[in-house]
């Protein structure tokens, strides 16, 4: 679907160099939601969405850590039972659990207007306190964790998209989180995805 976050599924799939077919669904241009027909393929009608192997998946984090268990041929992941793959597990985690609320939080508040002013400044401090989280945990590293591309980069990247397009997430107060997302945007399959998919706008 067209502005989701169905970004990062393609992308992950480019790095995987597993072959796709884009099915594309369009959102309704009032409503801003996604299309009826969507729930021909799940009953929930939300994407990202894949088929593979006979099975329907659903769910960002869900889909990302199928195709690596199934494609990722020990890429992409850390090995169960180090103390890497439970720093991965937990940005996979993380990404939607807490840090992605606040954005979505902001996105909804702006569409309210004046209203929403006294909520706006505590979701705005708390997706600041959740940045500057981040941004420490990251460090002088290239990647989340570590010297090491992995999954769990790709899950973490939407939330900071959305807060850039909000003006919340700048370079000035998270020059590292900046320089990792500039560093996730020139990888060559995040590239190609995006390519493949069309122009993206992160903040609907």
């Amino acid at each position: 679907m067209n502005n989701s976050r169905s970004q990062r599924v393609l992308w992950l799939l480019e790095e995987l160099g597993v072959p796709y077919t884009v099915i594309r669904y369009e959102r309704d241009p009032v409503t801003v939601l996604a299309p009826a027909s969507l729930k021909a393929v799940h009953p929930l009608g939300k994407s990202p969405v894949i088929r593979d192997a006979g099975s329907v998946i659903a769910e960002s984090g869900a889909i990302i850590e199928y195709l690596v268990e199934r494609y990722g041929a020990n890429r992409f992941s850390p090995p169960r039972g180090t103390a890497a793959f439970e720093r991965y597990r937990y940005w996979m985690h993380y990404a939607e659990g807490s840090l992605m609320t606040q954005v979505m939080l902001r996105l909804y508040l702006t569409r309210i207007g004046e209203a929403a002013a006294t909520w706006m400044e505590r979701v705005v401090s708390n997706t600041n306190l959740h940045l500057d989280f981040v941004e420490s945990e990251l460090g002088d590293a290239p990647f989340l964790l570590g010297a090491e591309f992995s999954a769990a980069d790709v899950q973490m990247s939407f939330p900071f998209e959305v807060a850039r397009t909000q003006g919340t997430f700048v370079a000035e107060r998270h020059p590292k989180l900046f320089a990792w997302l500039q560093r996730l945007r020139a990888r060559p399959a995040y590239v190609a995805a995006l390519q493949k998919c069309g122009p993206y706008a992160y903040g609907n």
